[in-house]
């Protein structure tokens, strides 16, 4: 999996459970509705007011 700022959230949880907690730390708690499911990192990150390339460098410190 290509993993990038239109990454669906979703798509990457289901493919690295270990991501969650890096969600969590931007204030993302409902991992598990449909909506923040569905959403892209871009879009969760405009919401949260988090730069995306900064959650993408987490993200993929812990997915290795």
């Amino acid at each position: 999996m290509t993993l990038d700022k239109n990454s669906i959230i979703g798509d990457v949880l289901d493919a690295y459970p270990q991501a969650a907690p890096v969600f969590m730390s931007i204030g993302m708690h409902c991992l598990g509705c449909p909506a923040s499911r569905g959403e892209s990192i871009a879009d969760a990150c405009m919401v949260h007011g988090v730069d995306p390339e900064a959650l993408l460098a987490e993200l993929k410190k812990v997915i290795g």
